[in-house]
């Protein structure tokens, strides 16, 4: 997602070429991409004087838009993500849910407020029926009842609680709390933070690497991104990238890691078996949002 150029760019990570460039609606954050690969959805923010009400729903093979799911009162839609059954959750900070879409009939299937300052980014936890949102104004991780949408609990994290990811086999979620620059674990069985860890400046993102025993997470201010040891709880490597690195995807095979640092407009790749920068691509104007699609 490029956020000041209004437009989602489609690279082929193996020659590292722009393949063509999507315009989305204003100020897009986040994307995610349907299991089979064949639809993505961005949130479109907006901006302070004018909040985004709406998600673009993409064709990726066509790579062409082919609608616009209204979300009525519900304003700067930001953390999204695809469930198996091919529904769509996405946060709404200016209203403080967290909707369920159906891209079948682009209507809202259910709308949950969490009461939580600034609900930021989701996960969906498909072995225990849940969604989980990571609030920054108030410091938590909210649980959510799929099926009913009823809130389970609020888990306080830290100051800031914004990047969040779950564990490949669904036990644990990770917070990344960016005020307090801290990692929180939550234990999804009983919705509790069981483990905090320093990591560094403005930790914004984290994700949980295929093998779960890692997690990367980028500190934006400092300008580099941390590798967390998960049996360990403690940071093992650390490596510079560019100018306020953001978000974080890895590769299936997780050979490799991209993150997108939006002051520079580059997205850099590092080679995780050798923990070594290896190049950079070029995007479009501050990109922040990805997500992996196989052809």
């Amino acid at each position: 997602m490029n956020k000041s150029g209004n437009s989602l760019s489609v690279i082929d990570v193996g020659t590292r070429a722009s393949l063509a460039t999507i315009a989305t609606g204003t100020a897009p954050h986040e994307v995610a991409v349907s299991p089979d690969g064949r639809w993505a959805f961005v949130s479109d923010y907006g901006t302070g004087a004018a909040p985004g009400t709406t998600v673009t729903m993409i064709d990726v093979p066509a790579r062409s838009v082919v609608g616009t799911i209204p979300l009525g009162e519900h304003t700067r839609p930001h953390g999204i993500a695809v469930a198996s059954d091919g529904t769509v959750w996405v946060t709404t900070e200016g209203s403080q849910h967290v909707l369920q879409l159906d891209p079948q009939t682009q209507s809202i299937r259910q709308a949950v407020r969490t009461g939580q300052r600034v609900t930021h980014q989701v996960v969906i936890v498909e072995s225990a029926g849940r969604v989980y949102t990571a609030n920054i104004g108030s410091g938590t991780a909210t649980a959510v009842d799929a099926a009913s949408g009823r809130i389970l609990t609020h888990v306080a994290t830290g100051a800031g609680a914004e990047g969040i990811d779950v564990a490949p086999d669904g036990s644990k979620v990770y917070v990344t709390n960016r005020e307090a620059g801290t990692l929180s674990e939550i234990d999804v069985a009983t919705n509790t933070a069981t483990r905090e860890l320093t990591v560094g400046d403005f930790p914004i993102r984290v994700r949980v690497r295929p093998d779960g025993r890692e997690v990367l997470v980028s500190n934006a201010r400092g300008n580099e991104i941390v590798a967390v040891d998960l049996e360990r709880w403690e940071v093992v490597r650390r490596l510079a990238v560019g100018a306020m690195p953001v978000g974080i995807l890895v590769s299936p095979d997780d050979r490799r890691a991209f993150v997108a640092n939006t002051q520079d407009d580059r997205i850099s790749v590092i080679d995780l078996e050798r923990w070594a920068l290896d190049g950079e691509i070029r995007a479009g104007d501050e990109p922040d949002g990805m997500a992996w699609v196989s052809h």
